[in-house]
C-alpha cells in the first residue's frame, strides 16, 4: 500500500485543492493511505475530517515578513514543528509528500527533505508563498495553477477542484440548489462571498446595495463569513418583487451556491477564480488589498480575456456594486457573453493530473 502525506491548511485556498487531490488519489489508487497534516486552529480542523481524511496536527510556524521580535523565536519553533512532522512521516511510512503551501507546509517539506521522501508542491496563487518558494528548491515536481507563476521548475497543471465542481452542470442543478438555499422562485440570483473568512468591504457594500437590488427583483445569497454573521442578520423579503436576501455564515458545498447563482461578487483568491471559471459563473472580483498582491494577479487571465470584472477594494461601496452588478443581472445578453468567454480558460481536471504526478513521485506506475 502506498502512503501519501498531504500538507496544507489555514484557509479554503489551501484545503480545497488538498481535498480535491485526495479524492482523485483514492480513485486512481483505491488502497492508498492518505494522511493530512494541518494545524489545530485552521479551517482544516473541520473540513479535513469532514472529507474523510485522517488529520494529524502540528503547531503553525508563521514566518514574519518584517524584522520583528517574533522572528527570534522562529528557528526554535520551526525545529519543533519539523520534528513533529518527521514523526508523522515515520509513523505512516510516507512514500511521498504533496504540499499546498501555508504555514503548516514548510515543516512537512523540511521533514520530508530530512527523510528523503519525495516532495511535490502545488502553488495555488499567481504570486507564490514563502513556503513553496523554499520547497521549490528541492521538490521533485513544482505544480502551479497559473501559467506564469514565478517558481523554479514550475509545471502548469491548473488548480485541483473537487469532482462536485469539475463535473457540475449548473443548468440542471439550478432549481434544486435554489430551493435548498432558501429561494422559492426563478429570479436572478447574486452570490456574494468574501471567502472562508468573510470580507468587511464586500459585506458593507452589499448591505448598502441590498434594498435596491431587492427592488429590482434580484435575490441575494450573502455569505458573510462565520465571525461576521450576527443575530442582526435576518432573511429579508421585498414586499413588492418578492426577492429574498438570505444571509449565511458559511457554505459547506459551494457547488450548490455556484449552481444557484447567475453572478458572483467575491475575492479573487485562487480557489474562487479557478472554481468559478471551471463552472462558468461570471464574477465581479474585489481582490484582497493585503498580502503580497497575489489576489489581483490571480484574476489577470480572466480580466485579460474580458471574462470577468475587477474592482479595487478601496473603490467598492454600495453605488459601485450596483453599477457593476445591475447591468449584468438585468441584461441577460451581457451575462451570456461573459459566460461564453469563460469556456475553456482553465484545465479540465487538474486534480487527476496532480494525483498522477504524486503517485509517480511515490513510485506507483
Amino acid at each position: 500500500m502506498v502512503s501519501i502525506v498531504l500538507a496544507g491548511g489555514g484557509t479554503a485556498g489551501h484545503t480545497s485543492p488538498l481535498i480535491a487531490t485526495a479524492e482523485r488519489l483514492r480513485e486512481l489508487a483505491p488502497d492508498v493511505r492518505l494522511t493530512s497534516v494541518g494545524t489545530p486552529k485552521g479551517l482544516e480542523a473541520r473540513v479535513i475530517p469532514a472529507a474523510g481524511l485522517d488529520l494529524r496536527v502540528i503547531p503553525p510556524v508563521p514566518l514574519p515578513r518584517k524584522l520583528t521580535p517574533e522572528l527570534v523565536a522562529v528557528p526554535a519553533r520551526l525545529a519543533g514543528a519539523v520534528k513533529q512532522a518527521a514523526g508523522i512521516l515515520d509513523a505512516v511510512g510516507a512514500d511521498a509528500v504533496v504540499g499546498f503551501g501555508g504555514y503548516v507546509s514548510l515543516p512537512v517539506y523540511l521533514a520530508a527533505l530530512m527523510r528523503r521522501v519525495p516532495v511535490v508542491i502545488h502553488e495555488q496563487n499567481a504570486v507564490p508563498g514563502l513556503a513553496n518558494k523554499i520547497a521549490a528548491t528541492f521538490a521533485k515536481v513544482v505544480a502551479v495553477s497559473f501559467p506564469n507563476t514565478p517558481l523554479r521548475g514550475a509545471r502548469y497543471v491548473g488548480m485541483p477542484v473537487r469532482a462536485a465542481i469539475s463535473e457540475l452542470d449548473r443548468a440542471s442543478a439550478r432549481a434544486s440548489a435554489r430551493l435548498e438555499l432558501g429561494f422559492d422562485a426563478d429570479r436572478p440570483l447574486l452570490l456574494v462571498s468574501g471567502g472562508s473568512q468573510g470580507a468587511v468591504a464586500i459585506n458593507n457594500a452589499t448591505d448598502a446595495a441590498r434594498a435596491e437590488l431587492l427592488a429590482h427583483g434580484i435575490d441575494i445569497l450573502h455569505v458573510l463569513g462565520p465571525k461576521n454573521l450576527t443575530d442582526a442578520h435576518r432573511v429579508v423579503t421585498h414586499p413588492t418583487t418578492g426577492a429574498r436576501y438570505v444571509p449565511v455564515g458559511y457554505v459547506d458545498a459551494m457547488e450548490q451556491a455556484y449552481a444557484a447563482a447567475d453572478l458572483m461578487v467575491g475575492r479573487s483568491g485562487a480557489g474562487t477564480v479557478i472554481e468559478t471559471a471551471t463552472v462558468g459563473l461570471p464574477v465581479v472580483f474585489v481582490p484582497l488589498p493585503h498580502g503580497n498582491g497575489e489576489q489581483a494577479r490571480n484574476a489577470d487571465f480572466l480580466i485579460d480575456a474580458d471574462a470577468g470584472v475587477l474592482v479595487p477594494n478601496a473603490e467598492l461601496d454600495g453605488p459601485r456594486l450596483l453599477a457593476e452588478v445591475l447591468p449584468l443581472l438585468t441584461e441577460p445578453a451581457k451575462l451570456d457573453a461573459l459566460r461564453a468567454r469563460l469556456a475553456g480558460l482553465v484545465p479540465a481536471d487538474a486534480a487527476a493530473d496532480l494525483a498522477r504526478i504524486v503517485l509517480d513521485a511515490a513510485g506507483v506506475r
